[in-house]
């Protein structure tokens, strides 16, 4: 049976003002049920394993938040790290620590802040993906180009073996120009990267190894002293050690390079959260392209007046009204401490807010 791992990490800056480093958007119930992205994401595992196979791994500050939302999650299956360090120290840390209990387990690395519109279909390309983790690949799930996009990471795809649903992948080609992202959808050899992974942890940690070996020498020492006394010491002492780097550079391109990855291709109407335009395409809106976040787009929605309003995206505090006339295209965001106006197709810069208010000494908004 598969073991999951989801990463509950980042503060998804370009969610900002409603994500925020102290309740960051995978606690947020932007799924347009009443759900939050982390919940919605372990949901959609139950039919590949059971809550007891399932770890989260997330910061301090949230751990007990995320036990919270996830009562049937062991607690210690909450794996705590002590600071950011990027993918690769997080999905590392989860995988030595399966491998001390099934040393030859098959793992999944999901993210806790994408939407699955298709969760059956999701569910069997993760059985697919698990074939070929068995066969000794390192394997990432690849979702089919519905358009040229030039937010999201290629992988460069070779041909699949016959017989066989898992396509080797021969390089990851990181965001492009629109130019390039539209030859590479025409061109029919490409998938975007999700960011989804599946393999056997000691195939993943031998690579880890081959490339990372400060990395991996460290997260072994973490492992070995997970279920002892010794934890709390030897986690202080190696975590801020580790580099901080996401999984993408520091293994699976190498591994690429040397044919030691593959992917299965996916089109389970996948979504990354990543900002407010995004947020507005995937839930339900009005008549008039209006989205309002934590409405289903039908009926009243109380504390929100649009007159001549389209293609708005408006997340309201609940606390007061928000009110639009004759405008479009828009993001409004009101939260008890701050408000946020921006036209959707700058929806992406957001996370520049955020670095200002950084410079500028204004924590207390971030």
């Amino acid at each position: 049976m598969l073991y999951g791992v989801v990463l509950a990490g980042g503060t998804g800056t370009r969610l900002w003002p409603l994500s925020r480093a102290g309740h960051p958007k995978f606690l947020h119930p932007l799924t347009g049920t009443e759900a939050s992205l982390l919940q919605a994401t372990v949901d959609r595992l139950d039919t590949l394993t059971s809550p007891e196979r399932i770890f989260v791994v997330t910061g301090v500050a949230h751990a007990a938040a995320v036990s919270r939302q996830l009562a049937a999650i062991p607690d210690e299956n909450v794996l705590v790290e002590p600071s950011p360090r990027d993918s690769c120290a997080a999905i590392a840390l989860a995988a030595a620590v399966i491998a001390r209990r099934d040393p030859e387990a098959i793992m999944g690395s999901f993210a806790s802040d994408h939407l699955i519109a298709d969760q059956p279909e999701f569910a069997e390309v993760i059985r697919r993906a698990v074939v070929g983790a068995q066969q000794g690949l390192l394997m990432t799930l690849g979702i089919t180009p519905t358009r040229p996009e030039i937010g999201y990471g290629y992988l460069q795809c070779g041909a699949a073996a016959e017989g066989s649903p898992v396509l080797k992948v021969e390089e990851f080609k990181e965001k492009p120009s629109y130019e390039v992202a539209e030859n590479y959808v025409k061109s029919g050899n490409y998938l975007w990267n999700a960011g989804m992974f599946v393999w056997r942890v000691d195939v993943f940690l031998a690579e880890l190894a081959r490339q990372q070996p400060q990395l991996a020498s460290g997260v072994s020492r973490i492992a070995h002293a997970w279920d002892t006394a010794a934890r709390e010491e030897v986690l202080g002492e190696v975590w801020p050690t580790l580099p901080r780097i996401s999984v993408d550079y520091a293994v699976m391109e190498g591994a690429a390079t040397v044919g030691r990855v593959g992917t299965v291709p996916g089109d389970f109407g996948w979504n990354d959260v990543g900002d407010f335009h995004t947020l507005g395409e995937v839930l339900t809106a009005d008549p008039a392209g209006n989205v309002v976040v934590g409405h289903d787009g039908a009926g009243e929605r109380p504390g929100v007046l649009l007159r001549d309003a389209e293609n708005l995206v408006i997340v309201p505090n609940g606390r007061r009204l928000v009110a639009a006339m004759g405008v479009r295209d828009l993001v409004i965001v009101d939260t008890e401490d701050a408000v946020l106006v921006c036209p959707r197709e700058r929806a992406q810069e957001v996370k520049h807010l955020v670095d200002e208010l950084k410079e500028l000494g204004q924590h207390g908004y971030i």
